[in-house]
This record gives C-alpha cells, sequence and structure tokens, in this order.
C-alpha cells in the first residue's frame, strides 16, 4: 500500500510537501505514511483517493482498477 501512494503522488508530479498541504499537516508526518511508519487514517484516505481519482480499495492494494466507485 504505501508504495502505491509514493507512486500515485510522482505520476502526479507532486512532492511529499504539496500532498502534505493538501492533507493540511507536514512533509514530515505525511513522510511516515508513504514509508508504512504510520498507519493511514481513514480521513486520509478518502482524501487521497479524491487527490488522485481512485478508490481506496487502489490505495489498500485490494484492487488493481483504478476508477473510484460512484460517489454519492
Amino acid at each position: 500500500m504505501y508504495n502505491r501512494i509514493r507512486d500515485l503522488r510522482e505520476d502526479h508530479d507532486m512532492n511529499q510537501t504539496q500532498v502534505a498541504k493538501y492533507l493540511g499537516m507536514s512533509q514530515t508526518g505525511y513522510s511516515k505514511y508513504e514509508t508504512g511508519e504510520n498507519d493511514l487514517p481513514t480521513s486520509v484516505l478518502i482524501k487521497l483517493s479524491r487527490l488522485y481519482n481512485t478508490s481506496i480499495d487502489y490505495l489498500l492494494n485490494e484492487t488493481d482498477e483504478t476508477s473510484p466507485y460512484p460517489r454519492k
């Protein structure tokens, strides 16, 4: 899972500081998500899925399907 969020960030030509700012946190805090030092809270998973327009299942490495589910 942690490689997937790093790869998505890099695919979107973003750095950790930019993603951290979007999430409202420090770059160091975000870095700990990418390395697996800290688990991703649900609220962060939701924000990342919206940022990258993908499903939470994809972020969690439960599927290789990148398309998000229809939102309510």
